[in-house]
């Protein structure tokens, strides 16, 4: 489904559902003005195209205890194909990675991590990102606060 397909109750079924995912279908089908059965069968079509990959709790790390947020710049000794698909496998593998992102530029990944705090990231940093053998730089970055958070795509 192409973005071309959708029309403007399936761009405001996108919007509410990206704000709210757990409100019900009967509140989704007033929010975007249609009724409860054709909203459901929208919501389903989009879900079985992949335009909605899923639903998922927003967690407060903080509240959980974790307190820090840092980004990682990597840059890898030799950028072939099977040296970016054993870091990126890596990657997966890595809890304190959240999120990781191979990129162009100076680097190769960007990886968001979220840690209980600075020694645990440090010691993740040391002992097993710059200690990989594929690993030439790492560069990290803290964050300080987080000043703006929306839904991952715009609509």
């Amino acid at each position: 489904m192409l973005r071309a397909e959708l029309d403007a109750i399936d761009i405001k079924i996108l919007r509410e559902l990206q704000r709210d995912g757990r409100m019900t279908n009967v509140e989704l089908a007033e929010r975007v003005g249609i009724s409860a059965p054709p909203c459901l069968r929208r919501v389903r079509k989009l879900e079985e195209a992949g335009v909605i990959e899923g639903y998922a709790a927003i967690l407060n790390g903080p509240k959980l205890g974790f307190d820090l947020v840092a980004f990682c710049l990597v840059g890898l000794k030799h950028q072939s194909e099977a040296n970016l698909k054993a870091f990126a496998a890596l990657a997966q593998s890595w809890p304190i990675v959240r999120e990781a992102w191979m990129v162009s530029g100076d680097s190769d990944f960007l990886l968001r991590c979220t840690a209980e705090n600075l020694t645990s990231f440090q010691d993740f940093v040391i002992e097993v990102l710059a200690a990989n053998e594929h690993v030439d730089t790492v560069r990290t970055m803290l964050t300080i606060r987080q000043v703006k958070k929306l839904g991952l795509v715009e609509v």
